[in-house]
């Protein structure tokens, strides 16, 4: 992800609407009936890395140290080859090399696509962070997940 990506994510702002379709204005008006200020309704994608936000920060917590130089991002989808024949891949790891931090990359789409509710979303964002992580740190994922052992 680049770093205006990231920093756009990080600030928890709106992404520019590129095309001209998206909302034109505020969904309800201030009036009678409606209290004060209205909520505004967040986009599935800031839902997402706000749960992926969640499940790293859960992660921090229970393996202290231990992947506190490990970089978190989320794409939309992974790039694959034209002859690709697998299944498409929920996420990945690039090991630390002299130059950068380890990376661990979730992608929404393939995700959101498997699941339906936050719930289950967010269930399948922490097993998948948690496999990633275990392989990244030669680790057994049931070592690594926080469900199973208390921090």
């Amino acid at each position: 992800m680049d770093e205006p990506t990231r920093r756009h994510l990080a600030r928890g702002e709106p992404r520019r609407d590129r095309r001209g379709r998206g909302f034109r204005g505020p969904l309800v008006l201030p009036g009678p009936l409606s209290g004060g200020r209205q909520a505004r309704r967040r986009s599935p994608a800031a839902a997402f890395d706000t749960l992926v936000g969640a499940a790293v920060d859960r992660l921090r917590a229970h393996l202290p140290g231990e992947i506190d130089h490990v970089q978190f991002g989320v794409e939309e989808t992974p790039l694959l080859p034209d002859d690709w024949t697998g299944e498409v891949p929920l996420a990945t790891h690039v090991r630390a090399d002299r130059v950068r931090d380890a990376r661990v990359v979730v992608y929404r789409l393939p995700m959101s696509q498997r699941v339906r509710g936050r719930a289950d979303t967010a269930g399948l964002v922490l097993d998948v962070l948690v496999e990633e992580i275990a392989e990244l740190l030669g680790h057994d994922p049931d070592d690594v997940d926080p469900r199973l052992r208390p921090a």
